[in-house]
Parts: C-alpha cells; structure tokens; sequence
C-alpha cells in the first residue's frame, strides 16, 4: 500500500467511525469495508484520544475537588472516580457520533416483535421505543460502571485507566470485525456492504494489531504482566462477537448495520467489566 493510499485509507476510516472531519471521499463506505481489517488501528487511535481525555478529566475534577473539598468536605475519592468516568464514555459515545448507541437502540426496537419483517422496519424507523432506549442505556451503564470501578481501584495509577481504556476500544472494534466474519447479512443495506466487501482473509491481521497494541499500551505505562490480562480479556470480543451474532440471526435473519454497531457498544461494556471484576476481585 502506498503512503498516498494509506492516508486515503485512513482517513476514510476515520470519517466512517468517527466524527473527526477528516473529509472522506465518496466512496469511504467500500474503503471502510474492504480495509475493516484495520479496525482494531482505528480503535487504539479513538482510544487513546479518549484515554487522554479521560487524563485530562481526571486532573481538572481532581483539582476542583480538592479546591473546595478545602471548604466542604466530599467525598473526593469517589467523586473522582464517577466524574471522569461518566465523561469519558460521554466522550467516546459523542467521538462515535452515536452511531453505535443507535445500533443498540434499533436492536432495543426490535426486539419483542413476533414478525420479522415488523422488526425489521422497526429496527430502521426513526423512533425510540421503551425497549429500544432501555437497552442502549443499560449496556451504556454497564460500560460506565465498568470503567468507575477500574478508576476506583486503580486512582492512584490513572496510567492504568488510560490503558484499559484503549483496550476496551481495540477489543470493541475487533469485536466488528468478528461479527462481520462470523454473519450473513440480514438485508441489503450498510451490513451487507461489509459482510461482501471485508477482506477476511486478513482477519488474523486484525488480530494481531489488537494484541500487539494492547499489550504495547500496558508495558509502556509500566505493566506487561497486565498486558497479557489485557489481551486475554479483548480477546473476549470473539465470544461477545458470537453471541450478538446468534441474536442477530435470531432478531433480524442475519447481520444488519445496526447490529454491527451494537456488538462494538457491547464488547466494550464487556472488556471494562472484566476489568472492573479481575480488579475488585485482586483487590480482595
């Protein structure tokens, strides 16, 4: 590939997951899909931006807490750990556009629906239903509470969040790439156009730029030892990948865009519980 075509690549790429306006061409939609093998690189980019983000978070609540914690006495520690949290994964939803959490949503819609042909339709009304909204939410919760938790046992090393923070994004964007290798599109549309157009072939690639990153982001902050937890743990993208898939046969027929955007959202809810879990359970 040639440097001209990598940045095209790219910045394709990063027009279709993210709202960075890098400009990308008309025919991103099928650079995307034919390149979906360089996702987990994308991920450990969108990560480290929310992984900074979060650092920097981190220090301005942590100044003001102690700024009028010298008036009124709050609870600093766990102050701390909620506010950064709670931004970061508003951070990584607002970077995303929300075009995952809609994927989530339009799962939400669809389920409880006997016909699949309604859930079809429903999945892509522009409506939000109890459901629809119930799950998007929950998932996003579990996220958060994953991510507080890694923060509340970890606030001494923020280093380590940061980390844990690109892991769970690779693991999400892998998570991508499994489903779209595992699935058979439900319909013609978005989903359909990765399911045709992704390179397979190179999906072992995609794995091994998961790995590498993940286990390079925890040694350079200092824990190689975490490193191949991390990678264990992103690793789990695989089983969430399969079970997401199972439900979107179940729910749909098949693959769907949505669904693709909602397996990103759920594996990394996933990869930031175990973190929390493996942590609280260390820490015991």
């Amino acid at each position: 590939m040639s440097p001209l075509k990598a940045i095209k690549v790219f910045r394709d790429l990063l027009s279709f997951l993210t709202i960075i306006p890098v400009g990308g061409k008309e025919d991103f939609i099928f650079t995307t899909a034919q390149n979906m093998w360089l996702f987990p690189v994308i991920g450990g980019f969108i990560g480290l931006l929310a992984g900074l983000y979060f650092l920097l978070s981190s220090g301005i609540v942590g100044f003001l807490l102690n700024l009028v914690n010298s008036y009124v006495a709050l609870p600093t520690a766990l102050l701390g750990a909620l506010v950064p949290a709670a931004m970061t994964i508003a951070f990584l939803l607002v970077m995303t556009g929300l075009q995952h959490f809609d994927g989530l949503i339009d799962l939400g819609n669809a389920i409880g629906l006997r016909n699949l042909h309604d859930r079809k339709m429903k999945a892509h009304a522009w409506t939000v239903t109890g459901s629809g909204a119930g799950l998007a939410l929950a998932v996003e919760l579990l996220a958060f509470l994953g991510l507080f938790f890694v923060v509340l046992q970890r606030g001494e090393t923020v280093w380590f969040t940061f980390a844990a923070v690109v892991a769970a994004e690779v693991a999400a964007k892998l998570s991508m790439v499994t489903i779209v290798w595992l699935g058979k599109p439900s319909h013609k549309g978005l989903g359909s156009i990765f399911l045709s157009k992704a390179k397979k072939n190179l999906n072992a690639v995609a794995f091994a730029f998961a790995v590498l990153i993940v286990f390079a982001v925890f040694a350079l902050v200092g824990n190689a030892v975490w490193g191949l937890i991390a990678v264990g743990l992103v690793l789990i993208c695989v089983p969430v990948a399969f079970a997401m898939n199972k439900v979107s046969d179940s729910v749909f027929g098949g693959v769907s865009g949505d669904m693709i955007g909602a397996t990103n959202e759920t594996a990394r809810a996933v990869t930031l519980i175990l973190f929390a879990v493996i942590l609280v359970v260390v820490a015991v």
